[in-house]
């Protein structure tokens, strides 16, 4: 997910030589390498203000910060993750095996140090902004409590100070893709699948619609938080049906709507979603497996 600083582009002077070497050592070595923090040091003092100092030094301490652990569980997934390996144990129960990384706090503050100067010194670099977030939820693991204060903090500067955004790639940054962006952390809070990413997922799915009343994908998010972790599928058949009735077609609603009919075991609503279903999936044995699991039924009714 870390969006990092892009590689470096050419300057003047000898400040194009710190470019130069920098990009050298890093795509040899990558930005933690042996040499970089001597390089970064040479070049904060003879540049102490420039962005691309900064951004370098913030991939270095960020990197130079993480360190990789070995998780052992019994359970099936960490942190939404699949297990590198799983072996058995003397009784025969599998035991998985997880790779997780881990920050150090006093390196990891000088990655942030780094980059709250690069956003002071313009406010409207998001992916300064992102990065910066994205290195916070890495950090926080499946307590996203500074993550998504930074994002709640961004939701709400976006909504009502109008930035225009900068962000490497892209041309403008218009609102549709600023949503796309905060439902990428969404279902990073939401692949998770801790009880606080998962309060995370719904409080930011909650402010954008706060924005955007009728976005079916923050909709969606709600519906989705209602069915799996407050287990309250009236509540998700309502969020549900307000979408649909906006958007037929949205295939996150009726597949789920779907779902719900059969943990319920209301044949009559399943019968109403299945042809709705085989009409908008492209998928064509998701559609051919509804078109037969609506014979079936209405065999049966």
């Amino acid at each position: 997910m870390l969006a990092l600083i892009p590689v470096l582009t050419a300057a003047q002077g000898s400040r194009e030589n710190y470019i130069k070497r920098y990009n050298q050592l890093a795509s040899r070595l990558g930005p933690s390498g042996m040499g970089i923090e001597t390089l970064l040091d040479d070049w904060g003092r003879d540049f102490p203000d420039d962005t691309l100092m900064l951004g370098a030094r913030f991939n270095y301490y960020f990197n130079k910060s993480s360190r990789d652990t070995l998780i052992v569980s019994a359970e099936k997934r960490h942190l939404g993750n699949a297990p590198i390996i799983t072996l058995k144990d003397s009784l025969g129960r599998d035991v998985s095996y997880f790779e997780e990384k881990n920050y150090d706090d006093s390196l990891f503050a000088l990655a942030l140090n780094s980059i709250d100067r690069l956003i002071a010194m313009d406010p409207q670099a998001l992916d300064w902004r992102l990065s910066r977030t994205a290195a916070l939820t890495a950090y926080e693991k499946g307590s996203p409590d500074m993550a998504l204060s930074s994002l709640r903090a961004l939701v709400d500067y976006n909504y009502k100070e109008s930035p225009s955004w900068k962000y490497p790639g892209l041309g403008k940054v218009d609102n549709e893709v600023f949503k796309a962006f905060m439902q990428d952390y969404c279902a990073a809070f939401w692949k998770l699948g801790t009880p606080s990413s998962q309060e995370a997922f719904k409080s930011l799915s909650d402010l954008m619609l706060s924005y955007n009343p009728s976005d079916a994908v923050f909709m969606d998010n709600l519906g989705s938080w209602y069915l799996v972790c407050a287990k309250n599928h009236k509540k998700a058949l309502k969020i549900y049906g307000k979408v649909l009735k906006a958007h037929p077609d949205d295939l996150t609603a009726i597949r789920n709507c779907i779902l719900i009919s059969r943990r319920e075991r209301n044949t009559k609503m399943e019968m109403k979603y299945l042809p709705m279903l085989e009409k908008y999936t492209q998928d064509e044995n998701e559609k051919a497996q509804a078109r037969m699991r609506l014979t079936a039924l209405a065999g049966g009714a």
